[in-house]
């Protein structure tokens, strides 16, 4: 499975790295391949763990904020492995150059 999202607390101002970078040590600690982008993370791996990888997320943003919204979107394909990086490749190979990343 792959599962982008971003986790946004409310009433804290307009600058989130601090949180942000708070997110960033729980997901990298998880030991699940993700990349990190300017408005979302993307993680991959097994339905649960990458549920759950979220829901701890959100959980210690609630320690910082009494409101956060959580925003998720999932590619969940049978057999499906390696997307992460398997899906910029598919995209790469038709055009025949790199993309930036």
């Amino acid at each position: 499975m792959l599962a982008s999202f971003s986790i946004v607390p409310m009433g804290v101002g307009e600058k989130l790295s601090e949180y942000v970078a708070r997110m960033m040590e729980i997901i990298d600690g998880s030991g699940l391949d993700y990349r990190m982008g300017p408005m979302e993370t993307t993680v991959e791996g097994e339905s649960g763990e990458v549920m759950a990888l979220i829901m701890k997320c959100h959980a210690e943003m609630r320690k910082a904020s009494s409101r956060v919204l959580t925003s998720i979107k999932i590619d969940d394909r049978d057999g499906a492995e390696g997307r992460i990086k398997g899906k910029i490749a598919d995209v790469e190979e038709k055009l025949g150059r790199e993309v930036r990343k």
